[in-house]
């Protein structure tokens, strides 16, 4: 299986913590933060992660 290539958010200045986010053959997206020792991952479906940036969207205020 290829590694993931992750791209970073573009709402990221240089030298912070930012999102970078990957996608597999099978369609599954991958989240991490640059920040994290651990490396955590999380997987999601477009479906999901579109929801998820539209209440982003339409709350601002709660990020």
């Amino acid at each position: 299986m290829p590694a993931p290539i992750w791209q970073k958010s573009s709402y990221c200045p240089e030298g912070n913590s930012c999102i970078h986010i990957a996608a597999n053959a099978t369609g599954t997206l991958h989240l991490t933060e640059s920040s994290d020792p651990t490396h955590s991952i999380l997987g999601t479906t477009p479906h999901t992660f579109a929801a998820l940036i539209h209440v982003l969207k339409e709350n601002p205020t709660h990020v």
